[in-house]
């Protein structure tokens, strides 16, 4: 079964379809809706009452979620991304001054103090509707620092030698050869949290000839809007691009972006956000046959072996701890020949991280308590959560089970703690629990790195802190997204997802003898 049974009726009464169309047009409550080709998922009440002649239902066939796209959030992405793949078709004529003109001039409007003011207020209306529900406004808020990080990410762009046509490698024959260029991928879907400066990074695939159609998180929607209006569209008009070469999903509903991942016209889907919200638009797209780019569970280990210097420990440890975002450190563990002195160390480094910040919370792994103060266990903590301030113990016991869950703090620096055995069993926790993502090593024995890099199944290993995984910071390039090895190591690819990455080959042959012939015992002569 597809994952869109909007084609699937019940001739008993359980759920209608037009008759002769063979188009589901109503849905009744317990209907049975089969997936993963031996399994049933069940029509709920809510969803039988919502369901309406003209919506679609799509059907997660990895989990059996029932996902309902009404009709009209459904015609917003379809418009959406028809613009994006009419501007594609376009794209072909387009030079690359004319793309470099546009990243200058998208630059320039969001360095116009009128055009931030505008922006600003709009985000600002968004942090507190944000603040009044309750939730995270940590990645929502803009600043003179991501402002200063957008445009110049888009001067990165500016400058960035444009990559259509150029010549991977050539294969030479008598009378022929064949060149292997760089060509635009086509129309990429970008679903993304509620951080405006993603928004920008989005952009960077059209350095390569690409559009990109996105759907930002309902709280970062009105900020989205004000940049499209007031820096993103006219930027694109003055440099004479496409109309919808950059077009964004206009929707607050969820339901949105399952329309767009489920569009087949999308040649990438990426998506960035929570966990579980990632893995189901990265099933849609899946079904739809879209390849796709998928970040969504994050958190940083670091490990300190026998030969850890204590002054890099607590340094990277600290540094590690700045903000809330995927690199940030989430997991350390610490050999026990070395507890003794370096639980102290790491306690430390995470209250002073605490103190530039609001607090610090620490999760102890069972059997590592007996290494952490008494002072630290019977000690109370008022923690910076989404929700408001609350008073919580300062260190709470962890099961190793959960060493994979990611903390997302808002202002109270929050991290677990292991004391292992030796740094192989650290490893092994990491492969077995971790999302597979970045991993740092602090010992002064380079025979152990070189293990540690073997062993360890991240595409991000480091020896210091952990905040360095990030495009635009390690390599210049404003990402797209980082990818984990959550779902296994990537083909072909890093784990940086940059603009000028999203590209395909095509094959060009350049024949001078006009006799070729696969048969030439038999071919004519001209």
């Amino acid at each position: 079964m597809a994952g869109d049974v909007g084609d699937v009726g019940d001739a008993a009464g359980r759920g209608g379809a037009e008759a002769g169309s063979g188009r589901l047009t109503t849905l009744a409550p317990s209907m049975a809706i089969p997936h993963g080709g031996d399994r049933v998922a069940y029509v709920s009440q809510a969803l039988a009452d919502a369901f309406q002649a003209g919506d679609r239902l799509l059907v997660v066939q990895d989990s059996g979620d029932l996902l309902h796209v009404p009709a009209a959030v459904q015609a917003l992405a379809d418009a959406a991304v028809g613009k994006a793949h009419a501007a594609f078709q376009a794209m072909g004529a387009v030079s690359d001054a004319a793309i470099t003109a546009f990243f200058d001039a998208f630059a320039a409007r969001l360095a116009d103090d009128k055009v931030w003011a505008a922006i600003g207020a709009a985000n600002a209306a968004d942090v507190a509707k944000a603040q009044a529900r309750g939730r995270s406004t940590t990645r929502l808020t803009v600043s003179p620092a991501m402002r200063a990080d957008m445009i110049s990410g888009l001067q990165a762009w500016r400058d960035t030698p444009g990559a259509r046509g150029r010549i991977l490698e050539t294969t030479i024959h008598d009378g022929w050869s064949v060149d292997q260029v760089m060509a635009p991928l086509g129309v990429v879907g970008f679903v993304f949290e509620g951080r405006p400066n993603v928004f920008a990074d989005a952009t960077g695939v059209l350095r390569t000839g690409n559009t990109v159609v996105f759907r930002i998180g309902s709280d970062a929607l009105g900020t989205a809007r004000a940049i499209v209006e007031h820096a993103l569209d006219p930027a694109l008009a003055a440099a004479g691009l496409p109309k919808g070469a950059a077009a964004l999903v206009d929707s607050a509903e969820h339901a949105a972006g399952w329309a767009m991942f489920s569009d087949k016209r999308l040649a990438l889907a990426v998506a960035r956000g929570s966990g579980p919200a990632v893995a189901q638009l990265g099933a849609i797209a899946r079904q739809a046959g879209t390849p796709v780019s998928l970040h969504g569970t994050g958190g940083a280990w670091m490990v300190a072996d026998a030969a850890a210097d204590a002054a890099r420990f607590e340094a990277a440890a600290y540094h590690s701890l700045d903000r809330k975002v995927c690199n940030t450190l989430n997991v350390c563990c610490i050999v026990r020949e070395r507890a003794e002195d370096l639980v102290p160390v790491f306690l430390a480094a995470l209250q002073a991280a605490g103190e530039r910040r609001k607090g610090a919370k620490l999760h102890v792994v069972e059997g590592s308590e007996r290494y952490i103060p008494a002072a630290w266990r019977d000690a109370r903590v008022t923690v910076a959560r989404a929700e408001g301030d609350r008073e919580e113990p300062l260190v709470e016991r962890l099961a190793e089970a959960d060493l994979g869950r990611e903390w997302e703090w808002e202002e109270t620096p929050e991290v677990s703690l292991m004391v292992v055995e030796d740094a192989a069993q650290a490893v092994a926790l990491f492969n077995r629990y971790s999302p597979r993502f970045a991993a740092s090593l602090i010992s002064q024995d380079a025979q152990a790195h070189e293990r540690f890099y073997a062993a360890i199944d991240a595409p991000f290993t480091g020896d210091g802190f952990t905040r360095w995984v990030d495009g635009q910071y390690a390599l210049n390039r404003p990402e797209l997204g980082l990818s984990n090895w959550e779902h296994g190591r990537l083909f072909a690819r890093g784990g940086v997802l940059a603009g000028d990455g999203v590209f395909t080959v095509r094959a060009r042959v350049r024949q001078t003898d006009l006799n070729l012939d696969r048969n030439p015992d038999t071919a004519k002569r001209f």
